[in-house]
């Protein structure tokens, strides 16, 4: 018997407790890339495969409970060479180069949002690298070749409003825009995110206009093992987006294809990104703005008509 086992369990050493990480205030800025005009142009081009759409049918999965929750898998969104070219872009839109001058490195830790403008660096719980680029008009092509896949623009035009509307109001959220924040990542042999679910991000105008995202958009940028075969000269092993029961016993993944898009609700929707077992895995990710509309209710006693606010 080790004499390890003789000491009673009060009187061993206790491990050190791991120091919590600091928040750290954060603000972002990019450098002016310039988009090429032809860059994600729509119609695709006549020897790109045409955009195609899966919905998540989780009652012939192994998460059948999620029945009712929104996921769908858009392929051909980007071609490769596209994917290639963003991630390019990305890089140059990086200020922050490091602090070696003789290593050019746009990629930084990516970090856990605490709130607005604070984030944390928790490694054990999120190891990626990390590019964020603000850029509009790249999210909004991004868009025009998404609302390609047949039907997809009409499943994401609109949903239910808030809970508790103001009074003689009801309430509706309507598709307005994917968020101009991209967070381009890169997972490395065993790296990962571990299980959570998103949370929404939201905004006000100055004209009291309320936006908030309900949807998460991940565009995968290179090939998997796993989707593009053995022999394909895909290096990336390991790396899904892994949807999980309550439980992290049973899982649905999707595997990294280059130009394919995944759309899911943030709500309720328990995922994780799987280690990286060999290769490098790139993706960027975004969200789905969306517009709170009121509309008065109608008074029936004066003979009023519900009109929009």
């Amino acid at each position: 018997m080790p004499i390890s086992d003789l000491i009673p369990a009060a009187l061993k050493p206790k491990p050190a407790k791991r120091a919590a990480p600091k928040p750290q205030k954060t603000s972002y800025t990019s450098n002016e890339v310039p988009i090429p005009h032809d860059f994600l142009s729509v119609p695709l081009p006549a020897s790109a495969p045409a955009v195609t759409l899966q919905k998540l049918d989780w009652s012939k999965t192994a998460l059948p409970e999620n029945g009712p929750l929104y996921a769908v898998v858009l392929d051909n969104v980007l071609t490769p060479d596209e994917c290639a070219q963003l991630l390019r872009m990305a890089e140059a839109s990086a200020t922050d180069r490091g602090p070696d001058p003789d290593k050019d490195e746009p990629w930084r830790p990516a970090m856990v949002n605490m709130g607005p403008g604070w984030e944390i660096l928790e490694p054990e719980y999120r190891n990626s690298d990390r590019i964020i680029w603000d850029q509009q008009e790249v999210v909004d092509r991004l868009w025009g070749r998404c609302r390609l896949a047949p039907g997809l623009e009409a499943q994401l035009a609109g949903m239910e409003g808030v809970r508790r509307p103001e009074k003689g109001f009801e309430t509706r959220w309507a598709f307005k825009r994917f968020n101009k924040r991209m967070r381009f990542l890169k997972y490395q042999k065993g790296q990962f995110f571990r299980p959570h679910c998103d949370g929404p991000y939201g905004e006000e105008a100055e004209d009291g206009t309320v936006f908030r995202t309900h949807y998460t958009v991940h565009l995968y940028l290179n090939d998997s093992v796993a989707e593009a075969g053995k022999d394909s000269g895909a290096d990336l092993v390991g790396g899904a987006t892994s949807f999980l029961s309550g439980d992290e016993k049973r899982k649905v993944d999707v595997d990294p294809k280059a130009g394919r898009v995944l759309i899911f609700q943030h709500s309720r929707l328990y995922h994780s990104g799987d280690d990286v077992v060999k290769g490098t895995k790139y993706t960027m990710r975004t969200d789905i703005l969306y517009e709170l509309i009121k509309t008065k209710i109608e008074d029936e006693t004066e003979g009023g008509e519900a009109v929009a606010a």
